[in-house]
């Protein structure tokens, strides 16, 4: 068996997720039937780096898997790039040794969280931003951002049903980009829990809106539970980016 590390682009639109699942179309199960009709008829698992929800985008998922022979880095890029829907782009193909596991190697991610405002939709960006109605008050975000920075016990910003031994993750970096119209909130962290993204941006729009001070970004932690923090927002605007590992530093 030789594995091969795979880093994926993906419009998450058209799918039910990441994660196989029965009778659904997934980016897993996409990226499966590739490399089974490469591996001539004989089913090949591939493990991510994470679980995207349905309608989130990545630039950058990482997944691993064994294939029964040998095929070039290249020769497999070409392969699977073949056996892919247009919404279903790989990036790179590497060599790695039989240890390497995408998900558990993995010491960090980087997610961002597109969104715009104005009275009126866009309907050019309707898959790839959420619409906020209202203006961003930018000092505010920034100010509650700050306390997102660090480690923390994350039980609020995080979907009751997330099954994990441990809530607590270390956010590196949480930040406000302005990009022509478009606003991106960024999170680079540790890990993030379900939800959790989509969470603390429904809390920051919150903020934003004068519903929530800044400064109870550190109660809503310390709460630990889910009703302290606000709605989740929609999974339009977000996309993995990027995930990082110990030998990439």
């Amino acid at each position: 068996m030789q594995r091969y590390k795979l880093t994926v682009a993906y419009d998450g639109t058209n799918y039910s997720g990441f994660q196989v699942q029965p009778n659904v179309r997934t980016i897993q199960g996409e990226l499966e039937q590739a490399l089974q009709r490469i591996a001539k008829g004989e089913f090949v698992r591939i493990h991510g780096a994470g679980r995207t929800d349905a309608g989130v985008h990545a630039a950058g998922q990482v997944c691993h898997f064994d294939f029964p022979f040998y095929i070039s880095e290249e020769g497999m890029l070409r392969a699977i790039n073949a056996n892919t829907p247009s919404d279903i782009v790989p990036q790179k193909v590497e060599r790695v040794s039989d240890t390497f596991h995408a998900r558990y190697d993995a010491c960090g991610k980087m997610y961002e969280y597109r969104l715009y405002t104005g009275k009126q939709a866009d309907p050019f960006k309707r898959l790839y931003a959420y619409h906020h109605p209202h203006a961003l008050n930018v000092e505010r975000i920034k100010q509650a951002l700050q306390h997102f920075k660090g480690e923390h016990d994350f039980t609020s910003f995080s979907a009751v049903n997330a099954e994990v031994d441990s809530r607590v993750r270390e956010i590196y970096e949480a930040c406000l980009i302005q990009e022509g119209t478009d606003y991106i909130l960024r999170f680079s962290g540790s890990g993030f829990l379900y939800n959790m993204i989509r969470i603390m941006v429904g809390t920051l729009l919150d903020v934003s809106d004068g519903k929530l001070d800044p400064d109870a970004i550190p109660d809503i932690l310390q709460a630990k539970e889910r009703q302290a923090a606000s709605r989740t927002a929609s999974p339009v605007g977000l996309k993995m980016v990027e995930v990082y590992y110990k030998d990439e530093e």
